[in-house]
């Protein structure tokens, strides 16, 4: 066979080592030795020796639905072999967790990570009745978590002096050392006028960085996720 399609840039070469590599812009792949985790429908191909299970509700207390009905899908995939995860031809990205550090990150843009990443779901601080329920995946530990994004994110460095206000329906996830509350953008009278379709942001306050995505999720898609 013969043409583009089979150019380098498009075929799969042996991994290098245990874990997980971006594979192209769009797709993550895994080298699986043991034991990982995804969220479930994820997978688009795998060879080798492989098993598929759906994950419940807990596993030591980490995996666990909040009572609105927020949760993030995952299934196990234990062996040895390679697999590769995409979803919606949306772009993907791999952040190396290190311990100390925990990443706050909406469910919808999670796409696998290491087992030895802790996992939980948390309210927002802050966020109260009035941010619809914001509900979070909170990773920690040490590994690496693979993210999926609609378009190119934007990584946008907060400080003590320079507050950033994100939609809720945007962003995608931030560091957690920061402090997180809602933040009404208009008056009550341009709301009685019918509003800017701006009224409430997250604003995120202290040291680190907040991650969002060049579009805002519609409700119908939101639930779909």
């Amino acid at each position: 066979m013969k043409g583009d399609l089979f150019s380098s840039e498009h075929v799969v070469r042996p991994a290098a080592a245990p874990g997980m590599s971006v594979e192209n812009a769009r797709c993550v792949r895994y080298a699986v030795d043991g034991e990982m985790y995804a969220r479930q429908g994820a997978m688009i191909a795998h060879r080798g020796d492989l098993r598929f299970e759906r994950k419940g509700q807990g596993v030591g207390g980490m995996l666990k639905r909040a009572v609105t009905g927020e949760g993030l899908p995952l299934m196990a995939v234990r062996g040895r072999g390679e697999a590769w995860f995409a979803h919606e031809a949306q772009n993907c990205f791999v952040v190396e967790v290190e311990p100390g550090d925990q990443f706050t990150v909406n469910g919808r843009n999670v796409l696998c990570f290491d087992p030895t990443l802790s996992y939980g779901i948390r309210t927002v601080k802050g966020s109260g009745i009035a941010g619809g329920g914001l509900f979070n995946s909170v990773f920690g530990g040490q590994g690496r978590l693979g993210l999926v994004c609609e378009g190119n994110p934007l990584v946008i460095p907060v400080t003590a002096q320079h507050p950033v206000y994100v939609d809720t329906d945007a962003v995608v996830g931030w560091t957690t050392q920061m402090q997180t509350s809602l933040h009404r953008s208009q008056s009550i009278g341009s709301m009685l006028r019918g509003g800017s379709g701006e009224a409430v942001q997250l604003m995120l306050q202290g040291e680190g960085f907040v991650v969002v995505r060049p579009s805002e999720a519609t409700p119908q898609k939101a639930q779909q996720h």
